[in-house]
């Protein structure tokens, strides 16, 4: 994976019709925790669907350096053999997590519960992002960050044989931090509690007990969660079903609803209440969509998500929805600009934090295409005006996400929508062009 790849323009055209049915990769977040799961439990562990991201291929290049065996065989599924708890091995070179911020958090969290030192670097994005509040509770469990405070990439960490058992609460609500945490506490000689004041993705917690972990939960008014894991405990080895990934879905749902006349299904989609704040954002927008086809796959709520185009309306989007949704808040802030009057979106202070600023990223693309809009350190507040006049180029500051919204908005605004960027979107999406182009979307690449 190289620093700097070259940058691929891409440009979206008003465009008829969506029609058909797509199936987006599978989940990110369940896929980095799979790989992660298989290194760490004994024998060994297959996984269909895994999402084939750059940002995985950086998971599974970590598990080799740490001492695990990961392939994809022939018939597709990948298989992962593992050292047990206890057993990783220091890497011989430094791991490059790319562009890959839930990769090297969760990693950290696993070097951290071991005796071996690894240096870890990424991408010029994942170089800037904050590492200190996932440190923090690692150095309190034992590690050691070289250099002592550090709060970004490169840096070393070196594990504990023994992590001390903490009791954490997250001053802000965090997946990676608090499955950080869990990861390092599996060799703990004790108890390891982390307590949410909301609550955030449960899927470390519910991989880490199916593939044995001794974990209990105990749900508390007002979202608060407490989470504690018995360590010392060994895991084994499982297969795992990834479903697709909510987050990419929200960009051909939001497609569909605003190209007039669409009617498409995206198959397969993961339905984890954790994850699916956009779908009920987008409800209370008007949004014509069903769920279809619901069943549990891999102790995982999925289903199909069937979308008609539809008028909105503007709401407002109350701070504790944030944590199931803040991936997808460039895209719904998209939708918000072609609804009818005001959205106001509180609580996004997680947002300057992302690969990008990526609440000034999306405002500086609503801006370069006429959307009026105002912003503060958490909040962002869009005036819909049923229209969008396009015709900007946005920067998307190496951030998958925001290019994949504005290409979004280029599909329904009076002029093309441009990107400085659409490489950046093999990030988590590789197949997103061709998807959306089959769907009937106007976008094009200027490689």
């Amino acid at each position: 994976m190289t620093h700097g790849a070259p940058k691929i323009p891409g440009i979206a055209s008003p465009s008829p019709a969506l029609t058909g049915r797509i199936r987006v990769p599978g989940d990110k977040s369940i896929s980095h925790r799979a790989l992660l799961c298989g290194l760490l439990a004994d024998g060994e562990t297959t996984i269909a669907g895994l999402l084939e991201s750059e940002d995985i291929m950086a998971t599974a290049n970590a598990v080799r350096a740490l001492g695990g065996h990961a392939e994809r065989t022939e018939d597709g599924l990948w298989r992962v053999t593992g050292s047990g708890i206890g057993c990783l091995k220091t890497p011989e070179a430094p791991i490059d997590f790319g562009n890959a911020g839930t990769g090297v958090r969760l990693t950290l969290g696993a070097i951290a519960g071991h005796p071996v030192t690894a240096r870890c670097d990424g991408d010029g994005s994942l170089r800037k992002r904050p590492m200190r509040r996932v440190l923090d509770p690692l150095t309190r469990m034992g590690a050691r960050v070289d250099p002592e405070g550090a709060n970004t990439l490169p840096f070393a960490l070196t594990g504990t044989n023994g992590p001390i058992p903490i009791t954490y609460e997250l001053p802000v609500p965090s997946a990676q931090v608090k499955s950080a945490i869990l990861i390092c506490g599996l060799t703990s000689p004790g108890t390891v509690t982390v307590i949410e004041k909301e609550a955030t993705r449960d899927h470390t917690e519910r991989m880490l007990k199916a593939f044995g972990a001794a974990i209990e939960i105990t749900e508390e008014a007002e979202q608060r969660r407490v989470i504690s894991l018995a360590g010392q405990t060994r895991l084994t080895g499982q297969h795992v079903t990834v479903p697709g990934d909510p987050s990419s879905s929200a960009f051909s749902i939001v497609a569909a609803i605003l190209v007039p006349g669409s009617d498409v299904t995206v198959e397969n989609v993961l339905l984890n209440e954790t994850r699916t704040g956009f779908l009920t954002t987008l409800w209370e927008m008007g949004a014509d969509i069903t769920v279809v086809n619901e069943r549990l796959s891999g102790g995982e709520p999925v289903g199909d998500v069937h979308v008609r185009a539809s008028a909105l309306k503007g709401v407002e989007i109350p701070p504790e929805r944030a944590p199931s949704m803040i991936d997808e808040y460039p895209v719904i802030s998209v939708a918000a600009a072609f609804a009818e009057g005001r959205t106001v979106m509180h609580g996004l202070a997680e947002l300057r934090v992302k690969e990008s600023d990526r609440l000034a990223a999306v405002s500086d693309g609503l801006a370069a295409n006429g959307v009026t809009h105002e912003t503060g350190p958490d909040w962002l507040t869009i005036e819909g005006q049923g229209a969008v006049e396009g015709g900007g180029t946005v920067q998307t500051h190496l951030d998958h996400r925001i290019a994949m919204a504005f290409l979004v908005m280029g599909l329904v605004s009076k002029k093309p929508v441009s990107v400085d960027d659409a490489a950046i979107i093999a990030t988590s999406y590789p197949e997103f062009v061709p998807d959306m182009t089959a769907l009937g979307a106007k976008i094009g690449l200027r490689g």
